[in-house]
């Protein structure tokens, strides 16, 4: 007994001892000011609360005046955090990438979208990169304008004509998911959509959940849905390299045929499983950013009558300057240019993205407080997006504040910025805009829940799912 109530001392003291110093070396290091919360949750159920009372970026501003700084840390999914915030915090991560800093997930983040990259090089995963950005840049999708015309055609036709109410966030979600399935994999099977689809609900709600894989958590649900997705997606590319080989899929068609086909400068082409991840992360990014972004448009619209009727003049004019049955083209997109600062102006009022993570690749120092290497960094583009300071009245929806050269440098980043700028930028744009085009010239509308609540879970996202009453045009 003395035994064990001298072991038990002994553990306290080392304890006691253990926590001075660190506390110490903290003080030593001049971190940034801010508390990291309970053991492993941290601040992770504040910052989600936040986003379901449909004020997110409140985690951040509250942080920012009580510790009179725009660097603060916490932590967030499990691990801890120093969370850059402004227009010079933004300059400072995105011109230092590769440099000080480089892209870091979250433990919840790698489990569910990386798992099966482990086996891989950096050197391959960086290749796999350099294809991905070079598939979707403006030039190789400029081809396929047509393929996502039709597809929003058919999709309105079915899913929104001869309806007096719709649903709009789900119905956003199955367009942006269609479009993806055709231009990703040339699927059109509604099966197999469904398929591919109904897991991919789990999937950002465990991404961004309490770092906890236990049965029934946000995090165990996600990692199920992903493995199971993928696993789909590995039969898929089997099939496809079956049929590339016999001569019955085109190696152009589209971006599964490309990466199939499509090796590095030493030769090498990509795993199956990592070309099933790839694709995989470009559904869950097709399917609801730019869900969410449709949606906020729907919603503004239906709000402010002046803007849609500036939306719809332009769409209109593009739609009788084509002959019966012509296709959208690149030209046409080219002329949305009222319609997409409306967009642009949607994406900074409700910005679509929960923010990015980075890690220190070096010690550095910013602000005057010291960054350690290895030290996981947040980055929110909300920080700047409702500043006065960049954006005077910050509240009122504007959208010739992206007239001319637009905001200024680093305020606005809904899609990132520097070398990890997201390379689906300019599909996002068209899939958008494609969206406005067919939903104006077809309908005005009006919401049924005038004062619906959006909420951040973690994407920016209706509370009721945005019910509309639909006017149709006359013909």
């Amino acid at each position: 007994m003395e035994i064990l109530y001298a072991s038990l001392i002994g553990f306290f003291l080392l304890l006691v001892i253990y926590l001075f110093y660190n506390h110490k070396s903290s003080e030593n290091a001049n971190l940034p000011p801010g508390k990291t919360g309970f053991p492993v949750i941290g601040e992770t159920l504040e910052f989600l609360y936040a986003g379901w009372k449909g004020h997110s970026e409140k985690f951040i501003s509250d942080r920012i005046a009580k510790y009179s700084s725009n660097i603060f840390k916490t932590s967030l999914f499990g691990s801890p955090f120093v969370v850059f915030c402004g227009v010079n915090g933004h300059r400072f991560l995105f011109s230092n990438e590769n440099k000080l800093v480089r892209v870091w997930f979250p433990r919840s983040i790698h489990t569910i979208f990386l798992q099966s990259t482990e086996t891989f090089s950096t050197e391959e995963a960086i290749n796999g990169r350099k294809l991905i950005r070079n598939l979707i840049k403006p030039v190789g999708l400029q081809s396929h304008i047509g393929l996502m015309d039709t597809v929003a055609h058919c999709y309105f036709a079915n899913y929104w004509e001869n309806k007096d109410m719709v649903l709009v966030f789900p119905l956003a979600k199955h367009y942006t998911f269609l479009l993806a399935c055709r231009l990703l994999m040339s699927i059109e099977d509604p099966n197999l959509v469904a398929i591919l689809e109904n897991p991919l609900g789990f999937v950002l709600k465990g991404a961004f959940s309490v770092p906890i894989d236990l049965p029934g958590t946000p995090l165990n649900r996600a990692i199920k849905a992903s493995s199971f997705i993928q696993k789909e997606l590995l039969v898929i590319i089997r099939q496809r390299k079956i049929d590339l080989a016999k001569g019955m899929a085109s190696p152009t068609q589209d971006i599964l045929s490309h990466m199939l086909l499509t090796s590095d400068d030493n030769g090498n082409f990509m795993h199956e499983a990592d070309i099933a991840n790839k694709i995989f992360g470009l559904l869950v990014g097709s399917h609801d950013n730019i869900a969410s972004v449709c949606t906020s448009v729907v919603k503004y619209l239906a709000e402010l009558p002046e803007i849609y009727l500036g939306v719809f003049q332009e769409q209109l004019g593009i739609a009788k300057s084509k002959a019966p049955g012509e296709l959208l083209n690149w030209e046409d997109i080219q002329k949305m240019k009222y319609s997409w600062n409306v967009a642009c102006e949607v994406m900074r009022l409700e910005s679509p993205s929960p923010g990015t993570f980075r890690e220190a690749l070096t010690d550095f120092t910013y602000n005057g407080f010291s960054i350690p290497k290895g030290c996981k960094i947040y980055w929110n583009a909300r920080s700047t997006h409702r500043n006065h300071e960049f954006f005077p009245e910050p509240q009122k929806f504007d959208p010739s504040r992206f007239e001319g050269s637009g905001p200024p440098p680093y305020a606005y980043a809904p899609f990132g910025g520097g070398p990890r700028m997201c390379p689906g930028k300019e599909f996002a744009r068209l899939d958008i805009l494609v969206f406005m085009h067919h939903l104006v010239k077809r309908f005005r509308w009006e919401k049924l829940i005038p004062g619906e609540k959006t909420v951040y879970t973690p994407l920016a996202n209706p509370e009721k799912g945005l019910p509309i009453r639909l006017f149709p045009h006359e013909a």
